[in-house]
C-alpha cells in the first residue's frame, strides 16, 4: 500500500494561509500600510477601485527594497522583522510574521515597484497566484508603489462571499481609521474611485481625532477630556467621552505600542468607571493609548495581530480604572466626594459687634375667641342634600353575561404612567406594563412598512431645510439607504462632501390596526 501524506505545493499553501490572514480588501489595507509604516513613511496615498475589489493600492515615501528584497518579500516567513525567537519579546514595528505578502500574491495580482535612496534605478516585480511572472529594473521614485488587483480572482467562493461595495467600502474606511488616529505625525490620503475621501496632515493627535470625526459646524474633541497616567508597568494616555455625550454608536478605539486591539476585560474597566453616570443601552466614546514594555505582551496569538494578550491584566484594570476615574472628576465630569469636610452642622457665627439683640415680640389678639361662631365659616347644606345619597338604579347597567367567560376583547378602563417610561393598564386578565418608547417605535415602524409596500407615502416639505453633517462611514451607510428613504417619503439631497439636506419629512398617514 502506498504512502498517502504528501506535502502541499507553496501556491495551494498560501492560499490556506491567506483564508485567515486577508479576508477581505481591509484586511489587505491593514497590511500594506503597516508596511509601509515599518519602512518609515511620511506620506502613505491609498487609492482603492471597487471597494478593493479591482485595485487596492498603496503608495509610500518609505526606504524601498532591493531587488532581491522585493522578491525575497513574498517568501512565507520572510520577514525584516525578526531573525530568532527572542526577537517576539522585543517587537515595536506592526509586521512580523512574514506571511501577508505570500497571502496577498496567492490570491490576486500583485504589482510592485520600489526604490532605495541609494540606488539610481527601481525593481518592477508582477506576481499572480504566488507565480512570478516578470521583474525588471524600471525608473521610479524612492518608496514603495504596491497594486493588488483583481482580489481573489482565484478563489471564486471567497470573491461571491464579499460584501456589497458600500459595506466593503465601509470596512477600508474603519481600518484605515484604526492606522491614522495612532500615526498622526504621518500624512494620510485616501481616495476611492478616483474622489478624494480623506485628506490627513501631520498634526497632533488630538488634531488628528478632530480631523476624522469632526464636522465644519462642531467640534468632536470638545466633549473629549483628557486621560494620563505613569506608572512602573505601564504609561496610559488619550482621551475619554464626557457622559452627556454618549451614545448607541460611539468611538471606541484602544492601541498598545501602536496597534490596534480589542480587549473586553479593558473595555469592562472602563464602563466601570462610567458606572452610575450612563443612559441605558449608551457607551462612552474613547481614545485610549497604552505605552508597555514588549515582553509584558504577547501579539502573536492570531494572524491579524488585534488580539493582545498581557502579562498582568488585572493590575492594568485597576491602573485604567483609576486613570479615568481620575480624569473623569478632575474636569468636574463627574461627582466627587470631600473627604476632607467633617460631617458637623453648620451654625451661624456670633456677631462680633457689642450690640444686644432684641429678643422678637410675640403679638397676641385679645379680641380673638376660638369658641365664637363666625359667620363667615358658617356653611348651609344644599338643598335636597339627600338626594346624593340616593342611587339611580336606572343608570347602571345590568350584567347579563357569564361571569367567568372571558371577554372578548380588551378594555382599558384607566391608564397609569410609571416613571415616564412605562404605560400601566390594569384589565381583567391582569396587569398589562407596556414601554412607551418601544411601543412608539413599533407603531411607526408598522406605519412605514405599510407606506413602503403599498407605495403611498405622504410627504411633508419643509420650509426651511434641516443640514445634518455625518462622517464619512455614515455617508457611505445613508447613501445605500438612500432609495428606501426616499421611497418612505424623506427628501434627501447632497448638501457637500460630508453632509445632506433634508428638505422633506415622512408622514404616517394612519396607524395600521
Amino acid at each position: 500500500m502506498s504512502d498517502i501524506i504528501h506535502l502541499l505545493p507553496d501556491s495551494v499553501a498560501n492560499q490556506i494561509a491567506a483564508g485567515e490572514v486577508i479576508q477581505r480588501p481591509s484586511s489587505c489595507l491593514k497590511e500594506l500600510v503597516e508596511n509601509s509604516l515599518d519602512a518609515g513613511a511620511s506620506h502613505i496615498r491609498v487609492i482603492v477601485r471597487d471597494a478593493g475589489r479591482t485595485l487596492l493600492q498603496v503608495v509610500d515615501d518609505g526606504k524601498g527594497m532591493s531587488p532581491t528584497d522585493a522578491r525575497m518579500a513574498f517568501e512565507r516567513h520572510a520577514t525584516s522583522k525578526i531573525s530568532q525567537a527572542s526577537d517576539l519579546f522585543q517587537l515595536r514595528t506592526m509586521g512580523f510574521r512574514g506571511e501577508a505578502l505570500a497571502s496577498i500574491c496567492a490570491v490576486a495580482h500583485v504589482e510592485i515597484q520600489t526604490r532605495r535612496a541609494d540606488d539610481e534605478v527601481g525593481t518592477r516585480l508582477e506576481i499572480a497566484g504566488s507565480e512570478v511572472l516578470s521583474q525588471e529594473m524600471v525608473q521610479c521614485p524612492v518608496g514603495t508603489n504596491m497594486r493588488v488587483k483583481n482580489l481573489f480572482y482565484n478563489v471564486p467562493a471567497r470573491r461571491k462571499f464579499l460584501k456589497t461595495n458600500q459595506t466593503e467600502l465601509r470596512n477600508l474606511i474603519t481600518e484605515y481609521n484604526r492606522i491614522v488616529l495612532v500615526n498622526p505625525q504621518v500624512q494620510f490620503t485616501f481616495v476611492s474611485d478616483d474622489e478624494i475621501i480623506s485628506d490627513l496632515t501631520p498634526s497632533t493627535l488630538k488634531q488628528r481625532i478632530e480631523a476624522v470625526f469632526g464636522h465644519s459646524s462642531k467640534s468632536y474633541t470638545s466633549h473629549l477630556v483628557d486621560v494620563a497616567t505613569e506608572t512602573e508597568l505601564i504609561r496610559i494616555s488619550g482621551f475619554v467621552g464626557k457622559p452627556e455625550t454618549t451614545g448607541k454608536n460611539s468611538q471606541q478605539y484602544m492601541f498598545v505600542n501602536g496597534r490596534y486591539m480589542r480587549h473586553a476585560y479593558f473595555h469592562k474597566a472602563l464602563m466601570t468607571a462610567y458606572s452610575g453616570m450612563l443612559l441605558p443601552d449608551h457607551t462612552p466614546s474613547y481614545f485610549l493609548y497604552f505605552d508597555i514594555d514588549p515582553e509584558a505582551i504577547d501579539v502573536n496569538i492570531h494572524p491579524t495581530k488585534t488580539e493582545i494578550k498581557f502579562a498582568d491584566e488585572q493590575a492594568i484594570f485597576q491602573i485604567l480604572l483609576a486613570a479615568i476615574k481620575e480624569s473623569l472628576g478632575k474636569f468636574n465630569v463627574a461627582p466627587s466626594l470631600d473627604f476632607t469636610t467633617e460631617s458637623h452642622m453648620d451654625f451661624p457665627s456670633r456677631p462680633t459687634s457689642t450690640t444686644t439683640i432684641a429678643a422678637p415680640s410675640i403679638q397676641i389678639d385679645p379680641q380673638y375667641n376660638p369658641f365664637k361662631s363666625h359667620p363667615a365659616h358658617t356653611t348651609t347644606p344644599p338643598a335636597e342634600w339627600e338626594q346624593l345619597y340616593t342611587q339611580k338604579e336606572s343608570k347602571l347597567p345590568t350584567i347579563t353575561e357569564d361571569l367567568f367567560q372571558e371577554p372578548e376583547t380588551i378594555e382599558y378602563t384607566s391608564l397609569f404612567q410609571l416613571d415616564n417610561r412605562y404605560i400601566l393598564a390594569p384589565t381583567a386578565a391582569g396587569l398589562i406594563i407596556i414601554h412607551q418608547h418601544r411601543a412608539h417605535v413599533c407603531v411607526l415602524y408598522k406605519v412605514v412598512v405599510e407606506q413602503l409596500n403599498n407605495q403611498q407615502a405622504a410627504t411633508q416639505p419643509l420650509l426651511f431645510p434641516e443640514i445634518i453633517e455625518l462622517s464619512q462611514e455614515d455617508i457611505i451607510t445613508l447613501e445605500q439607504l438612500l432609495p428606501d428613504l426616499q421611497s418612505v417619503g424623506f427628501g434627501l439631497e447632497q448638501f457637500s462632501p460630508l453632509a445632506y439636506s433634508i428638505t422633506a419629512i415622512c408622514i404616517p398617514r394612519q396607524i395600521p390596526k
